[in-house]
């Protein structure tokens, strides 16, 4: 992680769960980590909990990623305040268990296909953009699932929208490796797809009931940083990374 130290990373959805693992793990690193996220008192709640040490590398900035706008606000605040994006985390994710045919599921499908695919599309054109203008051999990492890539049976019902947003993130991947490249850079793009984990994304109606193995958002953390640790003629594009003895 030396040639990242004292560069600017981005993590979206950065105030909890495996965007916070990943947070303190590259500030750790020495990065400068800008948190976009929607909830502000989560931000900040989040940033308090840590030591000063870490808190001075920790910029929290107020975004919505579904919302063009505020995610072009973000990233151009990041650039003129913290310096251009050298590493983007797209943690930002939700997921309902609702019966994808149930008749009142408009909102949900709807805000997880914005958050999940949407969002990332926008998080992901401005990161690579100013990676391409300053000519910075950047790392954009997508978090996937293993459902982008399996229809997996969930106990207790369906999990709506999300494996087909997480399909279209397996996609995106395979897109952005080859325009990355097409484009003459040497932006890498890694999608990591973890099996279940013990985070606010997965619905609670299944965390808490479902007796079933689990990731730590922080070992899912440390894969990222594994890949971002590979040399520069190294890329890691899909990593799946489940629990011993998942069931599903």
């Amino acid at each position: 992680m030396e040639r990242w130290r004292n560069k600017t990373a981005v993590v979206t959805g950065g105030s909890s769960g495996i965007g916070a693992a990943c947070v303190v793990d590259l500030v750790k690193a020495g990065m400068v980590v800008a948190v976009l996220a929607r909830r502000e008192k989560t931000m900040n709640e989040f940033r308090n909990s840590l030591s000063e040490e870490l808190r001075k590398s920790i910029y929290p900035v107020k975004c919505d990623v579904t919302i063009e706008e505020n995610v072009k606000s973000a990233f151009h605040w990041v650039q003129e305040n913290l310096g251009t994006v050298h590493i983007l985390i797209n943690s930002a994710a939700m997921a309902r268990s609702l019966d994808l045919c149930g008749l009142y599921c408009t909102k949900e499908i709807q805000e997880c296909i914005d958050i999940n695919v949407t969002g990332m599309a926008f998080c992901v054109r401005e990161a690579f953009n100013q990676m391409r203008d300053h000519q910075i051999d950047g790392h954009i990492v997508l978090l996937n699932s293993v459902c982008g890539h399996y229809i997996p049976i969930i106990p207790l019902g369906s999990i709506n929208i999300y494996s087909a947003s997480k399909y279209a993130v397996t996609a995106m991947a395979e897109t952005y490796r080859q325009e990355f490249s097409k484009a003459g850079t040497n932006v890498k793009i890694t999608s990591i797809s973890p099996g279940a984990v013990n985070s606010g994304v997965m619905p609670a109606s299944i965390r808490d009931i479902v007796d079933i193995a689990m990731l730590k958002s922080e070992n899912v953390s440390n894969a990222i940083m594994f890949c971002l640790t590979t040399p520069p003629h190294v890329q890691i594009h899909e990593l799946v990374i489940r629990p011993l003895h998942e069931q599903f």
